[in-house]
């Protein structure tokens, strides 16, 4: 789950990782809630690239923060749209650096790194400009990796890493966080420090031992609505494009991220990203009738395919639930492609056939008969 700043920041706060005093805004406020000024007005979306896109901006009196608040909000960046604003004191007369500690599947250990410098920019120092090691996924050794690493930058900087390196590192372990990122680290002369932007990214799988994280979620239309329907439904569903025109019913997370740069490769405008992980279904519909009325309200929807490989999964029951899904979401009008590989495919094509629904065993002709129904739909 990536953490919107202002979440991120207040769980890191407990830490030890200080940021600059701040408040969150769902509408334009000229003074009530707001810190001493002047304020940096920050929109709250899950991606990053918001200064890039315009939507951080200052303000030096209470009615700016007002009304660059109303301006931000609504706003759209990476199909997610603005709906609330972090407004925090502005951090005057400091230097920039950067660190960020980030799990590396492939050596089993947390990568960190560490520059001297900071900022929107921080992609396009060189190589040689970023410090990083990667050692286990423990806590002390994670300190002591980040103190020692530290100990490469010269005077204040030096020492405000090491200390913000002990602390990220007692937040990545407890957390169980995929990402830690503070950039900038705005540094004082002294070496105190503060956490001028906070992206943090937390493992979805660890949310049943992550209270604090679970309970961002108890907001159904906040801003982790993926996360929390898959915490309730068991599954993973993301509108990777609001204006898509094919609602995709599949299985394996690697597999539907492939068919949807496939499709996108090919011209095509998928509506969604589904790991339906059928060995879940258990014999019930209930999971495939809510995918199917999630779909339903993308406005432009208007064909669905179904890509299955299943292994455990029977496709004849497969098939039977999602057949008795359809029926139960009725609104839900729009022709059905099915691409099905596995165990029970006659049975499955036999119960599809019943139904009106022809099973491809290729993709290329069932992506033939989606631009068919599109063709003839426009």
């Amino acid at each position: 789950m990536y953490l919107l700043e202002h979440d991120a920041k207040q769980l890191l706060a407990r830490h030890g990782i200080p940021s600059p005093q701040g408040c969150l805004l769902t509408a334009p406020d000229a003074g009530s809630q707001l810190p001493p000024g002047p304020w940096v007005v920050k929109a709250q979306i899950t991606v990053g690239g918001r200064g890039k896109a315009g939507l951080i901006k200052k303000a030096v009196t209470a009615n700016e923060v007002a009304e660059t608040t109303a301006a931000i909000i609504g706003q759209q960046a990476k199909g997610r749209t603005v709906r609330a604003v972090r407004v925090e004191q502005q951090v005057q007369g400091a230097g920039e650096a950067y660190i960020s500690m980030l799990l590396d599947p492939a050596a089993a250990g947390v990568r960190i790194i560490m520059a001297a410098q900071g900022g929107m920019e921080i992609e396009a120092l060189p190589p040689n400009a970023l410090h990083m090691v990667t050692v286990a996924p423990e806590a002390a050794t994670l300190a002591a990796a980040a103190e020692k690493l530290a100990a490469s930058f010269d005077g204040a900087t030096g020492k405000a890493l090491a200390e913000a390196g002990r602390a990220m590192a007692d937040a990545f372990i407890t957390t169980e966080a995929l990402l830690i990122e503070i950039n900038p680290l705005f540094v004082h002369n002294d070496g105190s420090w503060v956490a001028g932007d906070a992206k943090f990214v937390t493992d979805d799988s660890a949310l049943p031992r992550q209270p604090e994280q679970h309970a961002l979620l108890a907001d159904s239309n906040g801003p982790y609505v993926e996360t929390a329907l898959k915490d309730t439904h068991g599954c993973d569903y993301v509108v990777v494009d609001p204006a898509g025109e094919i609602a995709l019913l599949t299985t394996g997370a690697g597999l539907s991220m492939m068919l949807i740069d496939e499709m996108r490769a090919a011209g095509l405008k998928p509506y969604n990203f589904l790991d339906i992980r059928t060995g879940g279904l258990r014999g019930e519909t209930r999971r495939l009738i809510s995918v199917l009325q999630w779909m339903h309200q993308g406005p432009n929807v208007q064909v669905m395919l179904i890509n299955v490989f299943a292994g455990i999964t029977d496709l004849g029951e497969f098939a039977r639930l999602l057949v008795s899904a359809l029926r139960d979401v009725p609104e839900f009008k729009v022709p059905v492609v099915a691409r099905l590989a596995g165990n029970g495919m006659e049975t499955a094509r036999t119960v599809l056939v019943e139904a009106g629904i022809t099973l491809h065993n290729d993709l290329d002709a069932a992506l033939a008969e989606v631009r068919g129904h599109l063709k003839g739909r426009k």
